[in-house]
């Protein structure tokens, strides 16, 4: 009988592993260092320890487990189970799923981080009970994924909901990928604490001065004090912010916009600002009936997202 799933959730700095039942409850948890810098089969043999693991400690065998789901950074292709490459693993067009297909003998699904995050919280966290929900992650960069009528909406390759790659300042600074003007170039938590070190670095009076470092975090602090520097930048960032969410609104018509990360924990400046935009750019009917919420899952998103992909997936393929 087929009682549990295993998530992982491959990061650049660690692995976390966790059996779970199908209702989401993690049985067990083990957490490792990455070690990206090892190279690739030391990286996949730390994987396959943490599953060996967590099933040692449950005293749980392969029999009883239904599927292995996989959240890691892209960009990669789910359905061949090929990471391309991504900056913090050593993975360069390598195929993770079909090793540990061979090792197991249970299937595989591998997906990007963001993608899994949202059928996380589509499953177990702030969507539960919704059918259309697009969800961002607002943090060091901006990302994205949508399920759209109960399933995660990949595109043709396999890389749909870029969001943060979405031009939203068409005449903004130039962002990482080398298009100007993207939402992660002038909404993310990097972007809001490189805008702080710029006003330090100029003559202008500003509370942000007082920081041997700026970050985003100092920024939305100091704009709650009132330093009207750092509110001008916050006000920038979260209007830009609220673009993003309006035009995924108009693209998509979901139930539930749900937006985690870093950024997100400043809580109500943001969300409050998000909903005004999206009021003032959406159609009416389709402004209010679509619900914008804080992420549900909080720590445990990443492997609880991977648990969820592997549910979603096997009930897919069943």
């Amino acid at each position: 009988m087929k009682k549990y799933v295993i998530g992982i959730d491959l990061g650049g700095t660690k692995i976390s592993t966790a059996l779970a039942t199908f209702d989401g409850e993690l049985v067990e948890n083990v957490v490792v260092p990455t070690k990206a810098e090892e190279g690739e089969i030391p990286v996949l043999n730390r994987i396959i320890g943490t599953i060996e693991e967590v099933l040692e400690k449950a005293r749980v065998t392969t029999d009883e487990v239904e599927s292995i789901g996989i959240g890691s950074p892209g960009p990669l292709d789910a359905v061949t189970g090929v990471i391309i490459t991504t900056p913090n693993l050593p993975f360069k067009n390598y195929n993770v799923v079909k090793p540990l297909m061979e090792r197991f003998d249970i299937p595989v699904y591998l997906d990007n981080d963001a993608n899994v995050a949202a059928i996380g919280e589509f499953m177990f966290g702030a969507g539960k009970g919704k059918k259309n929900i697009v969800y961002f992650t607002v943090s060091t960069g901006v990302g994205g994924g949508a399920v759209l009528n109960g399933n995660i909406y990949r595109g043709n390759t396999c890389n749909a909901l870029e969001i943060g790659h979405t031009t939203v300042a068409p005449n903004g600074p130039r962002c990482n990928c080398g298009n100007i003007g993207c939402l992660e170039a002038v909404s993310s938590g990097t972007a809001i604490g490189k805008r702080g070190k710029e006003a330090v670095a100029t003559n202008v009076e500003t509370s942000l001065k007082q920081y041997e470092n700026v970050t985003s975090y100092e920024v939305f602090k100091e704009a709650e004090k009132g330093d009207e520097v750092s509110k001008d930048i916050v006000e920038e960032a979260l209007n830009y912010l609220g673009i993003g969410v309006a035009n995924s609104v108009a693209i998509f018509d979901p139930e539930m916009v749900i937006i985690g990360g870093g950024v997100a924990q400043v809580g109500d400046i943001l969300f409050n600002k998000v909903r005004e935009v999206v009021n003032k750019r959406c159609f009416k009917n389709m402004a209010e009936s679509c619900e914008i919420a804080p992420a549900g899952l909080g720590s445990n998103a990443g492997v609880v997202g991977a648990v969820a992909l592997a549910i979603l997936e096997s009930k897919n393929n069943n």
